[in-house]
């Protein structure tokens, strides 16, 4: 696929109050990942490098224990097998993420 509308794309949960909807090739995914106000992505690792970037709202990113309020505008490169977590506050957050090799698990 060339080009695509995230807004036609059926949503995945990744945990409560936290969906994406993901786009690949073949070397990369693209994750455009939704946070509910007060919704957390818990610690966790994965073999993938991944980068981001704060598309709206605002929500505290930790990597490797450094932890950061992110705002629109704000990214982040995340090295393979480092611990990290999103955690939104009271407003919804929207962010792209980018991984590299492409998550298998997030194709559907």
């Amino acid at each position: 696929m060339y080009f695509f509308d995230p807004n036609e794309r059926d949503a995945k949960q990744l945990a409560p109050g936290v969906i994406t909807r993901t786009f690949w090739g073949d070397k990369q995914l693209l994750s455009i990942v939704e946070l509910e106000p007060h919704s957390e992505v818990p610690n966790h690792t994965h073999p993938h490098e991944q980068g981001g970037l704060m598309l709206e709202g605002e929500m505290e990113m930790n990597i490797a224990g450094e932890s950061r309020i992110l705002k629109p505008g704000d990214g982040y490169v995340i090295p393979g097998g480092v611990e990290h977590y999103a955690r939104s506050g009271d407003v919804r957050a929207k962010v792209l993420d980018i991984f590299a090799p492409v998550r298998e698990e997030f194709k559907y």
